[in-house]
Order: C-alpha cells, then sequence, then structure tokens
C-alpha cells in the first residue's frame, strides 16, 4: 500500500535538524578550543574579547529556544532590565552553557509546528520595533547565520593566537597532511 505524502512529511522544524545538528557539532569543535589564558585577549581595541566572543557563541542556540517560546524580546526596556547573557569566565563553563542552550533547541526546535515556525516574531529596544518576521526566518538569520558569522571571527581569532583552527566543512590548513614530497631526477 501506497503511503502519501502527508503521511511522511516532515514540519519545518523537523527539516531544520540535520543542518542545526551539523552546525552545533562544528560550533562545538571551535568552542572546545578557546583557550581560557587567552580569555580576556582581543584583536583590536574596537573588537569584544576572546571570552566574550565564545560566550556570544555558546549562548547564540539559547536564542532559538526564546524564539520559539516567546512572541518577542526588548532586550533595552525602557523600565526595565535590559537583556543580560550568563556570565561566563571559562572554557568549562562555557561547554556547559553551550551544551544546555543546543540541547534545549534542539527540543524546542524538533516541537515546533510549521505553525509555530510561520507566527511573527519581535525585536524590539527601548519599545520600538527593530523588526518583525516568522519565526523560522529568525531562527534561520538573526540564530543560525548570526552563530556561524561569529564562529568564523572566533577562528579568525584563532589564527591570530596560533591555536589550531579545526575542519569544519572539510579540513583546515592545521589538519591537513602536508603532501608527499616529489620525487626528483635523484632519487
Amino acid at each position: 500500500m501506497a503511503t502519501s505524502f502527508k503521511e511522511t512529511a516532515m514540519s519545518l522544524g523537523q527539516m531544520m535538524l540535520g543542518e542545526f545538528d551539523n552546525e552545533m557539532l562544528n560550533t562545538r569543535k571551535v568552542l572546545e578550543r578557546v583557550p581560557d589564558e587567552k580569555w580576556n585577549w582581543k584583536p583590536h581595541d574596537k573588537s569584544g574579547t576572546v571570552g566574550w566572543l565564545a560566550s556570544h557563541v555558546g549562548n547564540l542556540p539559547g536564542w532559538a529556544t526564546m524564539t520559539l517560546q516567546t512572541e518577542e524580546l526588548d532586550y533595552a526596556p525602557v523600565n526595565g532590565p535590559s537583556y543580560t547573557p550568563p556570565k561566563i569566565t571559562n572554557r568549562k563553563e562555557l561547554l556547559a552553557e553551550f551544551d544546555k542552550n543546543v540541547a534545549e533547541a534542539r527540543e524546542a526546535i524538533s516541537k515546533a509546528t510549521d505553525q509555530d515556525m510561520m507566527k511573527g516574531w519581535k525585536l524590539l529596544a527601548g519599545g520600538k520595533e527593530i523588526f518583525t518576521m516568522p519565526r523560522i526566518a529568525c531562527l534561520r538569520g538573526m540564530v543560525f547565520n548570526h552563530l556561524i558569522h561569529h564562529r568564523a571571527q572566533l577562528t579568525v581569532y584563532y589564527r591570530l593566537l596560533d591555536v589550531a583552527v579545526p575542519g569544519l566543512y572539510g579540513p583546515s590548513a592545521d589538519e591537513m597532511t602536508p603532501p608527499p614530497a616529489k620525487a626528483t631526477a635523484s632519487n
């Protein structure tokens, strides 16, 4: 008996899980290499520190959960406290926070219905709307792409600090085996 498409179709959230899992594995590989002794280093006065950037990357999966469980966020409300991310001071704390955020985000994404994904979500600052977009667009742009962008910045920090950069979509220059020496006429 043939199974109809409706019986086998995945939700939008379920379709995102493969990509989510792959990006979170790659992100963890990057965060595992954060050097505690360079936590406060930054490449320029206008740049964030290694610790700030790594913490931001580690917290971004939690934004997926927040996006799916709320209708809006005012990160600087006029009459209330501003959004404050968790204070992370070392790699051990970073990995624990990241792992917690990934597990919660994966569960929220896997349980989201298509209707949940298409519902508008609003970002505000001081009561003023910055944007409203479907949750799925917020997950893709403000969570996934945002995380990948900052993860890449962190790998540049690693290069500047001479920390081996992990391969993410294939081997990195630090993981490649040098090619064998070419044979010469004297061999």
